[in-house]
């Protein structure tokens, strides 16, 4: 028998190889990555390639449950970035003709031996209701005959994510790559691009393996190995003060947090995604920078430190603007992201004693963080805007309310995308931003923060969805399409803190308004809905005009 637990690393030459045979087991998730997956995939593998050129990617680890004698292996984690990662071979393989083609397909399909009766079978076998399109399509390297499908006639999300996925891949390839630099980023891809491949032959033990490596617990993590380093290089006089030191600071930030310090200070000091481990990008673009290991604690750790904690507790402190401060803080945090945290961190850190530049530049980050949240402007794009404001930092220190950083303002570029995302289907955006544009509004509109419990949290509409013929909205909105218009714009959605009745959303207008948007006690927390219920009807022209008033609110709070 083999070793209970073996683990090596593995370039994608020996991953996508008669080596392995991959099967995702029917009880995995459905393949699951989205566009901005394959997006940050892409873009990261691109930006490596283009910086490093002799060094090798890691592209993480897949836990398998397989025979060191034999290829055959269940994924038991790992699956999203193999079948990811296989499109993109895919997409690429299009690009080629004749035996690049084809031998960029072998790393998708074993090609099998006719003289040894061996018929061609996939390398990566994903869950039986995919497959099939799967190899059709990607490992068959039917690209064009995939892309021309209507994505929305799809049967289930996997597909759809297939679909999608690939379309992001080709239209990258196509805008950033001519043929020769395609060339050598596939060979980049092949020969240096690395997964680390963890085995047992037991299911037990691959569950075991992988609850390990996703642990949340107190494993070592790049700062420990950052301190023993610091700490170590303070002469011994001073040494046992700078732990210290070190060691309330972490108690300060929590574990978690003070870890989220050192990733933010390694991008204020770099000003770009990551690209090697954190631990070796603070020694090599921060520790370098500073004359002694002390000052890495007392001029960046401490002030990082106590700005980032000011940030995630929303609790600036000052004689006057304090309170609004806070209150855009509050709305930075229910980001779907923390990209905009160094910027944050920075600023605060430099510019904590001046409260009325505090004030604009918060209220000026905040409108840019939604302008990309709302957006859906994927990591890159957002850390290199962000980017450029740590730039601007860096190169004009004395900055000022008088003479104030000009990088966070919204281009005219990024005002009219804001404004036409704003105007436009707000419903069909994805619930966290949906959610977001929406009580962000009702904040707006009732001059003040809107609680709400985001678990029972809903988005109504006030026209329904389906309406039927012979009801009240059939005579009030005849014209289809103009309901088609305005069905899932802002002016007709409205929050609601709980769920309701599905039968009630089609009531008529005054019977829903009472049954439907109003609590017992006859109100509603959200100055949206209670603006309806003092709505006499719900016509096409009540509905315009209250499009326009609310997208006057939206202009006004963000400049725009």
């Amino acid at each position: 028998m083999g070793k209970m637990i073996s683990g090596s690393e593995y370039p994608l030459a020996k991953i996508f190889s008669e080596d392995f045979s991959f099967r995702i087991p029917d009880y995995q998730r459905p393949y699951a990555w989205t566009e901005e997956h394959a997006a940050t995939l892409f873009d990261d593998l691109l930006d490596f390639y283009r910086a490093e050129p002799n060094d090798t990617y890691f592209l993480g680890s897949i836990v398998l449950i397989k025979d060191d004698e034999k290829p055959e292996a269940d994924v038991i984690d790992g699956q999203q970035r193999l079948t990811t990662l296989s499109i993109l071979i895919s997409s690429i393989a299009s690009k080629f003709q004749g035996d690049d083609r084809n031998q960029l397909k072998e790393r998708l399909v074993e090609p099998g031996d006719k003289w040894q009766g061996l018929e061609a079978s996939p390398r990566l076998q994903l869950r039986e209701s995919d497959q099939e399109f799967f190899r059709t399509y990607i490992q068959d390297v039917e690209i064009d005959s995939l892309l021309a499908l209507d994505p929305q006639q799809l049967d289930d999300e996997p597909k759809q994510n297939i679909f999608y996925n690939c379309k992001v891949f080709i239209d990258r390839i196509d805008r950033e790559l001519d043929k020769r630099e395609l060339i050598g980023f596939t060979m980049f891809l092949i020969q240096r691009c690395y997964l680390v491949a963890v085995s047992t032959q037991s299911r037990e033990s691959a569950y075991r393996v992988f609850s390990v490596l996703n642990s949340r617990g107190l494993d070592l993590l790049p700062m420990d190995i950052i301190k023993a380093d610091v700490i170590g290089d303070i002469d011994s006089a001073k040494r046992k003060s700078y732990s210290k030191k070190w060691e309330n600071l972490e108690n300060t930030a929590g574990r978690k947090g003070f870890d989220d310090v050192f990733a933010h200070t390694r991008t204020i000091f770099t000003k770009r995604k990551a690209r090697k481990s954190l631990d070796y990008e603070i020694k090599e673009y921060v520790l370098s920078t500073l004359k002694s290991p002390e000052s890495f604690i007392d001029d960046v750790l401490v002030p990082y430190t106590e700005a980032y904690q000011t940030i995630v507790d929303e609790d600036y402190a000052a004689q006057n603007s304090a309170e609004e401060v806070n209150e855009y803080l509050s709305w930075l945090n229910r980001i779907n992201n923390s990209d905009w945290i160094p910027c944050a961190i920075k600023f605060f850190a430099d510019r904590k004693a001046s409260p009325e530049y505090v004030l604009w530049f918060t209220r000026k980050l905040e409108r840019l963080a939604s302008f990309m949240h709302i957006t859906a402007k994927d990591v890159n794009e957002r850390i290199a805007r962000f980017s450029t404001i740590l730039e601007e930092m860096e190169s004009s220190p004395s900055h000022s309310l008088s003479s104030p950083l000009l990088s966070v303002e919204l281009t005219p570029s990024e005002k009219n995308q804001f404004i036409n995302a704003l105007n436009g289907d707000i419903y069909n955006m994805v619930s966290k931003r949906r959610n977001y544009a929406v009580l962000r509004l009702d904040a707006i509109v009732n001059s003040g923060t809107t609680n709400y419990d985001p678990k029972s949290l809903t988005i109504e509409h006030v026209l329904p969805q389906t309406v039927k013929q012979g009801s009240e909205w059939a005579t009030l909105w005849p014209d289809e399409i103009e309901r088609w218009n305005w069905l899932h714009r802002i002016a007709n959605l409205v929050p609601l803190p709980r769920r309701k009745n599905s039968e009630a959303q089609n009531y008529d207008f005054a019977v829903k308004k009472d049954k439907y948007f109003k609590s017992k006690s006859k109100t509603t927390t959200f100055a949206l809905t209670t603006w309806v219920t003092n709505e006499d009807s719900w016509t096409p022209e009540v509905v315009q005009k209250r499009q326009e008033e609310l997208m006057a609110e939206f202009k006004k709070e963000w400049e725009l």
